[in-house]
């Protein structure tokens, strides 16, 4: 089932995909409605589970996880993904995981600090899952859009 949104609440999604912080009271100067009637409707927008939280956007790089890759997981048997995710869940390098049509059974966005540390996160950790029949990776050399979509 879907939910309709009418043009206020497009902005109000709008200003918060820009910056999850803002006060209710500032996308409410901004809307041109009560900071009351953005809290009704982002109640609504949760209650709905159009809202599902919110999050920070950390640049790793300034952390020192300075490569990105991309990884696709050919699974022995389609059966497998269950167990598969489990294990893959608990690695803390993968940032995103989805189950895909196409050539990958899975595929994976991960975060590493530099070549060598990739190479172990693949060695030790994703290559010796049960169900993992090989993998295929892409680095990512640089991220040029990183939007949510807006309605």
């Amino acid at each position: 089932m879907y939910y309709e949104i009418d043009k206020i609440d497009q902005q109000i999604l709008a200003l918060l995909m820009n910056d999850a912080q803002m006060a209710y009271t500032d996308i409410a100067k901004k809307v041109g409605v009560s900071s009351g009637t953005v809290h009704v409707r982002m109640n609504k927008l949760i209650d709905a589970g159009i809202v599902e939280g919110s999050t920070l956007q950390i640049n790793y790089g300034r952390l020192g996880y300075d490569l990105t890759a991309f990884l696709g997981v050919y699974l022995e048997k389609s059966s497998l993904y269950s167990d598969v995710v489990a294990h893959l869940k608990q690695i803390k390098e993968i940032t995103q995981i989805y189950y895909t049509t196409g050539t990958y059974g899975i595929f994976l966005k991960i975060i590493c600090r530099d070549t060598a540390h990739l190479r172990e996160v693949l060695h030790d950790k994703i290559q010796k899952i049960n169900g993992i029949e090989r993998t295929e990776t892409f680095i990512a050399l640089e991220e040029s859009l990183h939007r949510p979509l807006f309605l």
